[in-house]
């Protein structure tokens, strides 16, 4: 109670949240928990757990500004990420999900609300639009952990970003109506000035979004101020809507960032970058004021209905929305089923439902307080559903990889075949891609699987399941090819996963390379060249399976001349060895190397026999030496 009459400063309420929020997303990456989770439970523990922050009482009437701001920010990421040229095959789908599931959607979620959660029609109808929305920023990552095909896993995405705003502008239709039949005013003339905001909220989303783009194409506004440029004309367009339009400014950011995703700038990797990070920073900050604002008394309205309210939501109102929606398109039944189940809200739902519901209070609509709790309870039960039900349903429909993940190998060449070769032995899945057809000819004919094009092309992006191969290897005989492809793909991967050939100049300090281009090294620096020429001499790729018995010491004190090129640990992951003296292992790891022809010849050394025994090895056969 002390802490509570004290409150804190707003400097040190904004540092609590910035902590919570990003320490909750950090710790739900490492013990691989959906974030929303933890986030909402570090609000509620700083909030009404322990009543160390209340958002009200420490920053007072500036969190609901911040709100609204942060989730216009992220509403136009949603739209930036919304390239036509990337929604192949799945456009007619995405389609139907929106002309026809938004409305849809909207009517079962309102009947759900009405009768299972026991809200008045008004207050039903409102947010019953807002439950339109199906959160990307909760969809994106449990799309990477689960690994699903192309096609289901676009149109989800793809449903999530273009709903939310439409889900915002439904509640504001349905609000504007219900203040309208309460005051007895017109309809026709409320309709008609949300008719007027709607048009206006898109023309200054279009005009905003291709004086971006022209300027930024011209050579305007110079890089370093790009980013700032961006983030300025973001928020007046967002306050030039709304001043029109309460909440229309929601569409209008998108609007823009869908121009502006489809204007094809060449500086669209910094954008994108500064999107991501502004979105991380800003869901984990929303989700700690909206948690932490919330009250006793409105956590004691969760009652069974609010149960029955949530069963009813996923088991009835959003299977019913997609397969009516999808009905007689070509699209197999396993992903309709997929799609069907599949629906976890996010921060635009908490956000704009505690929003609505407040005013509705304050409009005499006394169950719009109940709004805020029954978007929460709804969240918290949709993610942790899906959180930990997407992947294994995705393998049941076969629409998920069931396979570890991959190592993806850029370079065609006889070392890269060779090291291919070996790791299918091992059951790991591998690619090996190249813009140059006759360097796939060797792979090809070894069975292995390959894509010719560039892998930085739009044709690899509707080709190459990219989240299927958690490894990049970067392994043409183009050291400035090879520095470029570990660059732009290692934020998507993780630095930690890519690594490049060493290039032939790279140990002359004129032509060193910055730490942050290009990938990780591996095999004590050795070249292109020089690797090529080992496998020209019958040097040929070993595993070796560490045990209790069989260390990695023993191993390296039996293979003194072995050059280790990476490990696979016991779970599958990839891990490719900077030097000799890197190399770990624990029982069950296995060691992939380089061993010289006079090693094939020699007995095997006590314990480290072949194809039995502490260490199982497998050589790949001489017959297919180029």
């Amino acid at each position: 109670m002390a802490i509570q009459s004290v409150g804190l400063d707003p400097v040190t309420a904004f540092g609590l949240v910035g902590v919570c929020g990003v320490g909750a997303q950090w710790l739900a990456w490492r013990l691989r928990l959906p974030a929303i989770v933890l986030m909402l439970a570090a609000g509620l523990l700083v909030g009404p757990a322990t009543g160390i922050f209340d958002p009200a009482r420490d920053i007072g009437a500036l969190t609901g500004p911040l709100i609204s701001l942060a989730v216009a920010v992220i509403l136009f990421e949603g739209g930036l990420s919304l390239d036509l040229h990337r929604l192949g095959d799945a456009r007619g789908g995405v389609k139907r999900l929106v002309l026809i599931g938004a409305p849809l959607g909207w009517l079962t979620s309102t009947l759900a609300l009405v009768y299972a959660a026991g809200l008045s029609w008004e207050a039903a109808a409102v947010f019953g639009g807002i439950m339109i929305v199906t959160g990307p920023t909760v969809i994106a990552p449990l799309l990477r952990s689960a690994r699903l095909a192309r096609r289901p896993a676009q149109l989800l995405q793809w449903e999530a970003i273009v709903n939310d705003p439409i889900g915002a502008l439904a509640a504001v239709l349905a609000f504007e109506v219900v203040l309208v039949l309460r005051a007895g005013h017109s309809a026709g003339a409320a309709l008609a000035d949300l008719a007027v905001g709607i048009g206006a909220a898109t023309l200054i989303g279009i005009a905003a979004g291709y004086g971006i783009a022209y300027t930024f194409r011209r050579g305007r506004v110079p890089e370093f101020m790009k980013v700032p440029v961006l983030f300025v004309a973001l928020l007046a367009a967002f306050a030039a809507s709304d001043r029109l339009l309460h909440e229309s400014g929601l569409l209008a950011v998108t609007v823009m960032g869908l121009v502006i995703a489809n204007a094809d700038l060449p500086s669209m990797t910094e954008l994108r970058r500064f999107k991501e990070h502004a979105t991380v920073l800003l869901v984990s900050g929303v989700f700690i004021l909206l948690a932490a604002g919330l009250t006793t008394e409105q956590i004691a309205m969760l009652d069974w209905r609010a149960a029955l309210f949530v069963v009813s939501v996923v088991l009835l109102a959003r299977p019913l929305t997609v397969l009516v929606s999808l009905l007689g398109t070509k699209l197999p039944m396993k992903e309709r089923l997929f799609i069907a189940f599949t629906g976890p809200r996010g921060v635009v739902l908490v956000a704009v439902a505690g929003l609505f519901g407040q005013r509705l209070a304050e409009a005499g609509i006394e169950d719009g307080a109940r709004m805020g709790p029954l978007a929460f309870i709804l969240v918290l039960s949709t993610v942790v559903l899906h959180g930990f039900t997407l992947a294994p349903l995705g393998r049941w429909l076969g629409l998920a990889n069931k396979e570890k993940p991959g190592l993806l190998i850029v370079g065609g060449s006889r070392f890269t075949t060779q090291l291919a070769e070996t790791l299918q032995k091992t059951e790991v899945p591998v690619l090996i891609t190249d813009p140059n057809h006759a360097h796939l000819i060797r792979p090809r004919a070894a069975g292995i699987k390959t894509f010719y094009g560039d892998i930085l092309g739009e044709a690899a992006e509707d080709s190459v399941e990219l989240i299927a191969y958690g490894t990049l290897l970067a392994a043409t005989d183009n050291d400035a090819y090879n520095t470029l492809v570990a660059t732009d793909l290692a934020p998507e991967l993780g630095r930690d996963a890519v690594w490049q050939i060493a290039r032939a100049k790279d140990d002359r300090p004129r032509h060193t390379l910055p730490t942050q281009l290009g990938g990780r090294g591996f095999a004590n620096g050795r070249t292109f060249e020089t690797l090529k020429g080992l496998i020209g001499e019958g040097w040929r790729f070993r595993v070796t399976k560490l045990s209790e018995e069989y260390t990695v010491e023993d191993w390296k004190e039996k293979r003194p001349n072995a050059i280790p090129i990476m490990r696979i640990k016991p779970k599958g992951e990839l891990r490719f060895v900077p030097s000799r003296d890197a190399v770990k292992g624990e029982p069950g790891a296995r060691i992939v190397a380089l061993l010289p022809p006079d090693a094939f010849e020699d007995p095997a050394p006590a314990g480290d026999t072949l194809g039995a025994g502490p260490v199982a090895e497998l050589a790949v056969p001489k017959a297919n030496l180029p």
